[in-house]
């Protein structure tokens, strides 16, 4: 597990790759982005199966690390105001699943920024809201029920960009996110770049042999032709 810091009013920022991030969005307009990205990574860097769309969404971004205080949980409204276009906000909340973290409103307002999305190891809500602005969000579980925030005023109990474990897996600020249908993967910075081409190599190769599939081929033609399926 990452080193978190004990003090909950850390803000840190993180150099962002804009030209890195096309890559990765390419790869995003191919079928199963997430398992080819688990694939090409010796199936590493998945969070737990758990963690699901709100509603049908794909999302690339490199990471806004959010670390919250399990068991006091605040709106992290402060990653909103750190947040830069192509990030993807990921947020440590413990895995609860009785407290939303994330609506409709925060929703809009990052996506203002242009913010693309949220990863939560815990819980959202105003589901409705954030698909008819097309802004998603992962997270484990749906309720009603919000934070203290709207009545306490409380905002900073969080670190911003700091190493975070999410679903299992440990994010740093900056990893790249891979989120669709399936689920979630991580991307490390340090290997992004090897990775995204890996990914592209893939993407491609599943792409002609399913259109060997698509003109009734059989599984001993595939073998022949690729080697694999």
């Amino acid at each position: 597990m990452p080193d978190v810091s004990t003090d909950l009013r850390v803000f840190n920022d993180f150099e962002r790759n804009p030209e890195l991030l096309k890559k990765f969005d390419k790869v995003l307009e191919a079928y199963s982005a997430a398992a080819i990205f688990s694939d090409v990574q010796y199936r590493t860097g998945v969070m737990d199966s758990a963690i699901k769309p709100a509603f049908r969404a794909k999302v690339t971004g490199q990471a806004v690390t959010v670390q919250l205080s399990k068991g006091d949980l605040v709106d992290p409204l402060r990653a909103l105001e750190m947040g830069q276009p192509g990030d993807v906000i990921v947020v440590d909340a413990g895995g609860d699943r009785q407290t939303s973290v994330c609506g409709g409103l925060m929703g809009g307002l990052a996506k203002n920024r242009g913010i693309r999305g949220m990863i939560v190891d815990g819980t959202g809500r105003d589901t409705d809201e954030l698909e008819d602005i097309n802004w998603p969000i992962w997270t484990r579980a749906i309720t009603p029920r919000g934070t203290h925030t709207m009545f306490s005023e409380r905002k900073e109990e969080l670190s911003i960009n700091v190493p975070i474990a999410c679903g299992g897996v440990v994010v740093n600020p900056g990893d790249f996110i891979v989120a669709d249908l399936m689920g979630v993967v991580v991307v490390p910075q340090e290997i992004a770049e090897e990775t995204v081409r890996l990914a592209q190599e893939q993407a491609d190769r599943e792409e002609e042999t399913r259109k060997w599939v698509a003109q009734g081929k059989t599984v001993e033609d595939l073998l022949n032709e690729f080697g694999r399926i």
